[in-house]
């Protein structure tokens, strides 16, 4: 899909480049904006990625990860009820939600495909998505995000007053987005459509039983966190460390959300809105900052050295973005040209009829239509918008919130079901593509309330 996709931006700026006369001015955007990958745009994501997996090593390292597991679990179970809750399925789900939530990308995938091969284990049709396994899905399509972190890192590359300003806007956005493709997903899975495609296709001889060896696993995120426990003693006293950590954080929150209980007047931020969105602004500014402080405190209280760590982690940050930049250069170069072409204004022409009657900014509309296809592409367009709108601009802020908004829906199933050999992917498509409907909308809604 990605080459189509690519191809098809360049020939068509090439084609309209031509017909208008400034076919001259596309080439040169293309040369323009491949450099503007690399510096600033590379250099800064090299940076914040070099930050943030650091930190997520000195997470994973102390059992942070799956401490977030355990406290998953009791939702999860609820949301899979087809699951035994001692199956090793169970524990692979949780800790591909809490990577997810926490932005582990590069353990959140193979905990994910992990969890798919020992969903099909409990698979009765050989070929056809469980009820589970399209929720699984739906899940990891449209997951919570805690930190926006490529977001923040290209709004900061751009020079922006306040990039983690999105942290709150996308918590909130992601939570709605989340809770909208769960429900959906629920409700299709009883709709007589999906019930007849489950129940047409033939039992299997044998159940899968890959999964079969594995079924002392079945305690997988209790056993870790128990042996996190066993490995990683606390220091004396850290469990009132971390209560006193979180009474701070919590005070804080409070004094940002109504600085008027502190004897201090309200911000600008935070002026004449509702509670809800004075929280929001408030976790904006706290989040970060305290999250960059939490994970090592949390680590050094295991006993772990905090930065060896957060460098061993670190360095995985080279490999991630020579892995993406390639994908970030050549995306940025077609969107650059189709857009000095004049495509992007096109089709925000064709489509500001429909936007405009339901107050949906035309100039996101191209990186919605484009997310749940290929992430470079959305990327790309994401990066442009702050190119030719500024970092601070509010149509800018409502592209980098609802950027994490959804995964993209099609590489996600195709990866997934691909690994198990599903081929009836039932509502997961559907679910899917809700979730990338409701983030756009979602993102727009929330950075109104709160930015605007």
């Amino acid at each position: 899909m990605l080459n189509y996709i690519w191809l098809g931006l360049i020939g068509l700026a090439v084609l309209m480049g031509g017909f208008h006369g400034n076919i001259g001015a596309v080439g040169q955007a293309g040369i323009d904006r491949a450099i503007y990958a690399v510096y600033p745009t590379g250099t800064t994501l090299l940076a914040v990625m070099t930050l943030w997996l650091g930190l997520m090593r000195l997470a994973d390292k102390a059992g942070l990860v799956h401490r977030l597991g355990l406290a998953l679990k009791p939702i999860l179970v609820r949301l899979f009820p087809e699951v035994p809750a001692d199956h090793p399925a169970m524990g692979a789900i949780v800790l591909n939600v809490a990577a997810n939530i926490l932005g582990l990308n590069n353990a959140a995938t193979p905990l994910g495909l992990r969890a798919m091969s020992e969903l099909n284990s409990l698979n009765k049709r050989a070929g056809v998505a469980t009820n589970a396994m399209c929720m699984l899905l739906t899940i990891n399509t449209s997951s919570i995000t805690l930190i926006p972190v490529t977001a923040i890192a290209l709004l900061a590359a751009a020079k922006g007053k306040n990039p983690t300003i999105i942290i709150g806007t996308s918590l909130a956005a992601t939570a709605m987005t989340q809770a909208c493709a769960i429900a959906t997903c629920k409700l299709l899975e009883r709709t007589r459509w999906s019930q007849r495609q489950w129940e047409e296709a033939p039992l299997s001889a044998d159940v899968p039983v890959a999964a079969s060896a594995a079924a002392t696993e079945g305690h997988d995120v209790e056993e870790k966190s128990a042996k996190a426990d066993a490995t990683l003693p606390w220091v004396p006293g850290a469990k009132w460390i971390l209560a006193g950590f979180a009474g701070i954080f919590f005070s804080m929150v409070v004094a940002f959300a109504f600085p008027e209980l502190v004897g201090r007047s309200p911000t600008p931020d935070v002026a004449g809105h509702a509670w809800p969105l004075r929280l929001v602004s408030a976790l904006s500014v706290l989040v970060l900052p305290w999250l960059i402080f939490l994970f090592p405190l949390y680590a050094a209280l295991r006993r772990i050295p905090v930065y060896e760590q957060f460098v061993e982690g670190g360095k995985e940050a080279v490999q991630v973005i020579f892995r993406i930049l390639p994908y970030l250069v050549g995306m940025l170069a077609a969107v650059g040209m189709f857009s000095m072409a004049g495509g992007m204004d096109l089709i925000t022409w064709i489509l500001s009829p429909l936007t405009s009657l339901v107050g949906f900014p035309s100039q996101l509309v191209p990186m919605a239509v484009i997310r749940p296809f290929s992430s470079a592409a959305a990327l790309g367009l994401l990066t442009d918008l702050i190119k030719n709108n500024g970092p601070d601009n509010l149509i800018t802020l409502m592209a980098a919130t609802f950027y994490g908004c959804s995964e993209t829906t099609f590489y996600v199933i195709a990866v997934y079901f691909g690994s198990v050999n599903v081929r009836k992917t039932r509502h997961a498509i559907p679910a899917g593509l809700v979730a990338d409907t409701i983030g756009p909308i979602a993102a727009v809604i929330v950075c109104r309330a709160v930015l605007g």
